[in-house]
């Protein structure tokens, strides 16, 4: 229902198909050094009958190659990006406050990233995201100029949502391959993740796998890791990749503002307590096409709030377009 949605599912997996094939016989391996990247995760992605809690996200990011003389590292990469979350109970037309089973919520955000790309074959990732939860991030306005645009009636509830507060977070996110449980089409990398700030804050681990159909790059020089972007100085190419992934990742919560409302105000009218343990399992398929790159992921979850109304999982839907360029 939001961006891209009901852009015609038969018309987008058709010419998915036609990009794949494509790409198997039109390829260059020009290294590029920045890209762009849109990516959009919504429900309908998955099913065009859902339209519930995490409704929408839309990210835009721009990705450049440090030009820095490096020792331990192959390259660093910088990243800086734009982005806005949209939450809703299991409806968008909830007209009673006891019908609410989670609270609408908006988030709005500007961050900026730094990735390590080491020799070792591992990746330490540090970002910043500075920005507002509540009706100043325009969830409200967004969700009924999409509903205007398809002829649905206006969202109501959101004169409910998850009040004002300014909202600061830190990630830290440090990826290893594990090179004893790899091989040319199947690699092992486990994965850490730390959120610390007032919207999300919480602690994850898991592991990304690959299975290849052609042979794996490094996870160091992979589309899976945003890791393309190379020069001279990385003695790395831009070859083709393509290949299934799958990312389950056991998450321990202490705090979540799109549920719990932000610590800053405790004026919320809806507001629930979470559930501390959450797993979240990412499958999805990724290919290069010259200097472009897609990819397409199922996203499953398990509850993540104290909400008897709530179903114990649920699933949504991400599609990524990256563009490398010089």
């Amino acid at each position: 229902m939001y961006f891209f949605c009901y852009f015609g599912l038969v018309k987008r997996t058709r010419l998915l198909l036609l990009l794949i094939l494509i790409s198997f016989v039109c390829f260059g391996q020009t290294n590029y050094t920045k890209q762009f990247s849109f990516i959009n995760d919504n429900d309908l992605y998955v099913s065009t009958q859902r339209d519930r809690y995490y409704t929408n996200g839309i990210f835009l990011s721009y990705n450049f190659l440090s030009t820095k003389e490096r020792t331990k590292t192959i390259k660093k990469i910088y990243s800086i990006e734009i982005g806005q979350e949209l939450y809703s109970p299991f409806k968008a037309n909830v007209n009673f406050l006891s019908e609410h089973d989670r609270p609408f919520a908006g988030y709005l955000f500007g961050g900026f990233g730094i990735s390590n790309f080491y020799k070792n074959n591992s990746i330490f990732k540090l970002n910043g995201r500075i920005g507002i939860i509540g009706p100043s991030a325009f969830g409200e306005e967004l969700m009924n100029f999409v509903h205007d645009i398809y002829g649905f009636e206006p969202a109501t509830g959101w004169k409910y949502q998850i009040q004002d507060a300014f909202t600061l977070n830190l990630s830290i996110d440090y990826t290893k391959n594990l090179s004893d449980f790899s091989s040319d089409f199947f690699d092992f990398n486990w994965r850490n993740k730390i959120n610390i700030g007032s919207i999300f804050t919480d602690i994850s681990s898991g592991f990304t796998s690959r299975i290849g159909i052609k042979s794996l790059q490094k996870i160091t020089n992979s589309i899976g890791f945003n890791s393309k972007l190379n020069n001279k100085d990385t003695k790395l190419t831009n070859t083709k990749e393509m290949f299934f992934y799958v990312n389950p990742m056991l998450r321990f919560t202490i705090y979540d503002a799109t549920i719990q409302g932000s610590f800053f105000n405790d004026n919320n009218i809806i507001t629930y307590d979470i559930k501390p343990i959450v797993l979240t399992t990412e499958i999805g398929f990724r290919f290069s096409l010259n200097n472009f790159n897609f990819k397409y992921a199922i996203i499953h979850h398990t509850k993540k709030l104290e909400s008897v109304r709530v179903p114990n999982s649920n699933f949504y839907g991400s599609i990524e377009i990256h563009y490398l360029f010089n």
